[in-house]
């Protein structure tokens, strides 16, 4: 469970210095973005559920990152989209990027940079990386078998998530998933995303646990 204040108390492991992003009982340190998703700390885990009739709902660190590792475990109901933002953004005005020859639109206020996909569907892309609000998928998944295989249903799983300079790799369950090299942006918030749903899906929840960071140079 997360237990330790954000940007407060770190441990050191075998790999360098954690910090933890949850401090176990409220959701102090974090800001929401977005849609209308409901947020709550429950058990020390963060757990998000799904609102009928709003957009994409991101809960976000109040302050953003460059370089880091990051380790997290979740678990989310099986018709239920959701992902972790990293490196991402949020403007209160209207902002145009271009990329690949195209421009990108992004609306005032649209949460918008990498995700790191949690995909419960058949097609199993978790882990793969997608381009919230500007390009769409990266790095999906359609080549790494193993890394789709790697999803447990209704139960937790784990992700670990490098990001150094352009590089950007991530870990299911210990399985290589997507492994990426883009320097568009190179630091932001990270965001537990919610995904829109209808009132067929409305109740939904995932949830987060041990969501703990290690900052590199």
């Amino acid at each position: 469970m997360c237990v330790l204040l954000l940007g407060g108390v770190t441990v050191r492991g075998a790999e360098g210095r954690w910090t933890e992003l949850c401090n176990g009982r409220d959701l102090e340190g974090w800001v929401q973005r977005g849609g209308k998703a409901e947020y709550r700390v429950e058990s020390g885990e963060i757990v998000g559920r799904a609102v009928a009739n709003t957009p994409n709902s991101f809960l976000c660190t109040a302050r953003p990152y460059t370089n880091f590792i990051l380790e997290l475990e979740f678990r989310v109901a099986t018709n239920l989209n959701s992902g972790i933002q990293i490196r991402s953004e949020c403007f209160p005005e209207a902002r145009e990027v271009r990329a690949d020859g195209k421009t990108h639109k992004i609306p005032a206020g649209r949460v918008h940079g990498y995700q790191v996909e949690i995909d419960p569907s058949a097609r199993a892309w978790t882990g793969g990386i997608y381009d919230e609000g500007r390009r769409g998928w990266l790095n999906d998944l359609k080549e790494k078998e193993a890394a789709r295989k790697a999803f447990s249903a209704e139960t937790w799983n784990q992700l670990r998530i490098e990001a150094r300079g352009s590089s950007i790799k991530t870990w299911l369950n210990g399985v290589a998933a997507a492994d990426l090299t883009d320097s568009m942006t190179p630091g932001g918030f990270i965001a537990l995303q919610v995904h829109g749903v209808d009132a067929r899906d409305a109740g939904s929840e995932v949830r987060w646990r041990r969501l703990r960071i290690q900052e590199l140079p």
